[in-house]
């Protein structure tokens, strides 16, 4: 803006989410508020880098999930989907699909403020492009599925059915995202493998998977990586967390006194690798540390293993 203004693009048709917004805008300092009824009618005054794009996502008409990734390519700035509180599954998603995140219902200045202060802005549109151009495409199925009201097609295409956390699917795609968003933005991401020896009946799989999520913040991200063993990826977390964070899980696995299926108790094994790192570089870098410094926590009989 010439004057020197910031400009918030709220995408909606709803007027109770405009008057919110323009609430909450009047009490940002260096921003102002503009309304884009449509899609459309953002990309008529294309936005200008450093803007921040809101997408409400219950408008009507369109997908704003496959919105988030036309944006993605065309803009340098932070994209996020408004959605409304209880919807738990709308922030892996939208991070899917190339938004920033999501923010919930109803708006206020002090989420915009905390949410602008996190979220560093992105500068680099050639490689943006590049990156997003190599990202998986969501099938079609699910795409349609997020236009519903029901989320159980969308659990069931992204999730591990024993555990309920993320399948090695989506969980891979996440370990290269969540990587270049650390890199990219100079944020600490430790990668955490988990496991135990031998099989495990499902109900013990779903308690564990309950025990994980429990002792998990909303954004780390929980996966099965195959029949006994998991992987977590914690955004802006160091290896100090992570030892804390294993260390309640194993706490909880024993106190509940879970067994595999030949009646022994089930013994944790966990290897820890961060990154920044003088030896990572790559996202598979980072996972081969973990995945080392885990079996040598196997080796040892269990417990919990840095990677050095």
């Amino acid at each position: 803006m010439g004057d020197g203004l910031r400009t918030i693009r709220l995408v909606t048709g709803d007027e109770a989410l405009y008057a919110t917004a323009r609430a909450a805008v009047s009490s940002l300092q260096g921003y102002e508020l503009s309304l884009a009824p449509t899609a459309d009618d953002l990309l008529k005054h294309p936005p200008a880098a450093g803007d921040v794009i809101l997408l409400d996502a219950q408008q009507r008409g369109q997908n704003v999930y496959e919105l988030c990734r036309k944006l993605a390519g065309l803009t340098r700035c932070r994209t996020f989907v408004v959605v409304d509180e209880e919807n738990r599954l709308a922030d892996p998603i939208a991070l899917f699909c190339g938004a920033s995140g999501t923010l919930s219902r109803p708006l206020s200045a002090q989420k915009l403020r905390t949410l602008l202060a996190q979220v560093p802005v992105r500068s680099n549109l050639p490689q943006q492009q590049r990156e997003d151009a190599r990202m998986p495409q969501l099938p079609a199925r699910l795409l349609e599925d997020l236009m519903g009201t029901s989320s159980s097609p969308l659990v069931a295409a992204l999730s591990d059915p024993e555990t309920q956390l993320y399948n090695y699917e989506f969980l891979t795609f996440k370990l290269d995202e969540e990587f270049k968003r650390a890199k990219r933005f100079g944020m600490p991401l430790t990668c955490v493998m988990l496991g135990f020896e031998g099989q495990a009946a499902r109900e013990t799989l779903n308690t564990l998977g309950g025990i994980f999520l429990g002792a998990a913040r909303d954004t780390d991200i929980l996966g099965r990586f195959d029949e006994s063993s998991f992987l977590f990826l914690l955004t802006n977390t160091g290896p100090d967390g992570a030892s804390v964070m294993a260390r309640r899980i194993a706490a909880m696995v024993s106190e509940r006194r879970l067994k595999d299926l030949v009646g022994d108790p089930l013994q944790l094994s966990v290897g820890i690798a961060t990154y920044p790192h003088p030896a990572v570089n790559k996202r598979e870098e980072m996972y081969a540390r973990a995945r080392e410094a885990y079996f040598k926590a196997r080796s040892d009989g269990g417990g919990l293993v840095l990677a050095r």
